[in-house]
């Protein structure tokens, strides 16, 4: 498996850790995976829910508890580290402007168009030089949209782009009716951005990477969609049942209790269906019950907090401290098959160690039919 490049900035492996939130995906897992070679990310979403005051001053703590993640992952890691931003966080400028200052390697930024992010980073006066943009996208179309505005008002283009199809796990950028049997598949999807992006890296004379994310579980899952056009790929559910992730045991144990048919979509508040591992919180809110809340934080443009069911944040960050009966997993399509806690590292080698054998068995295919090109087998 081949390294690759955002940019000046070279990665050894091709595989970059999904930034999972509330509190999946901190400082102890972006580490792990960055020691491995591939890129690890902490997610920025309600950060600050680990500091004492959170319930006072959120957004304070949210600034204060990312730049203590970012520090701690530099201190466990010499490798890559990048952050996820959803543009539906209300302060969602500010972090990524605190991610800047401590000189983060890379920032993934989604849920939402960030059209307007290199003229807030030019005026609050930081150099984004030694960071990298990359924003996730669920379309071509998307994508294009992106690079069209960023090259017309800025001169410049994004670094490289997450292209996400309908199998990842959490919130999802498509409808409800996309995300089942019929949905687009990533390959699809993969291609067309390819073909999106392809004059924007003959105009700004930079290769840029499309990184394709969503259902990918196995190595022979990378090598296909690499085929495809990807660069790399972007993983999250096969890094929740492992030692390193940040959330607590009984978040890791949804996923190994969990069956094909308990993997399911619901309405999230912030306005996108989610994926989710099915429990006794999430049949009581699919049937309808309302979770009463009071909303002292706003931390979501996209969620109506007087008319939403549940607080997604509270649910999200109860569910990684342990506390399943007040919250549920986030899980991509094939969560499920996660049968035991394994090491990143272990994960990363059946990734890496599987890829390899398909590209082998590529080569062995292409090799096969020329023994029957040889003189004896033509006189017969």
């Amino acid at each position: 498996m081949h390294s690759f490049k955002i940019g000046d900035l070279k990665v050894k492996l091709p595989i970059i850790q999904g930034g999972m939130g509330v509190g999946v995906s901190l400082s102890g897992l972006a580490a792990a995976v960055a020691n491995e070679g591939g890129i690890g990310v902490i997610s920025a979403a309600a950060i600050g829910m680990h500091e004492p005051d959170y319930v006072k001053n959120f957004h304070e703590a949210n600034k204060r508890g990312l730049r203590k993640e970012i520090r701690k992952a530099k201190s466990l890691s010499r490798g890559v580290i990048g952050l996820n931003v959803m543009m539906a966080l209300t302060d969602h400028e500010e972090l990524i402007r605190v991610a800047i200052e401590e000189k983060i390697d890379v920032i993934f930024i989604g849920a939402g168009l960030p059209l307007k992010i290199p003229a807030i980073i030019a005026d609050a006066g930081l150099s984004g030089h030694h960071t990298k943009l990359v924003p996730k996208v669920s379309s071509a179309k998307a994508a294009g949209l992106i690079f069209r505005y960023w090259a017309s008002r800025y001169n410049f283009v994004p670094d490289a782009v997450v292209v996400e199809g309908p199998m990842a796990g959490g919130h999802l950028g498509f409808k409800k009716d996309q995300v089942g049997e019929n949905r687009v598949t990533i390959r699809f999807l993969v291609e067309e951005t390819v073909n999106t992006i392809r004059p924007f890296e003959t105009t700004f004379n930079k290769e840029i990477p499309v990184i394709a994310g969503g259902g990918l579980q196995t190595g022979k899952d990378i090598y296909d969609i690499m085929q495809a056009g990807a660069k790399g790929v972007k993983i999250g559910t096969r890094f929740v049942t492992t030692h390193e992730c940040d959330a607590d045991i009984e978040y890791k144990k949804a996923y190994l209790s969990a069956k094909k048919e308990d993997i399911v979509i619901i309405d999230s508040p912030v306005g996108l269906p989610g994926r989710v591992v099915k429990n006794k919180f999430v049949e009581q809110i699919m049937n309808g019950e309302a979770k009463p809340f009071k909303c002292p934080w706003k931390c979501l443009s996209t969620c109506n907090y007087k008319e939403a069911p549940f607080c997604i944040a509270k649910a999200l960050f109860n569910s990684a401290k342990g506390k399943m009966e007040e919250g549920f997993a986030f899980a991509g399509a094939n969560a499920y098959m996660a049968d035991k806690i394994v090491s990143v590292a272990e994960v990363i080698n059946e990734l890496v160690t599987a890829h390899d054998h398909e590209v082998l068995l590529h080569k062995i295919s292409a090799i096969r039919p020329m023994r029957f090109h040889s003189s004896k087998a033509i006189s017969l």
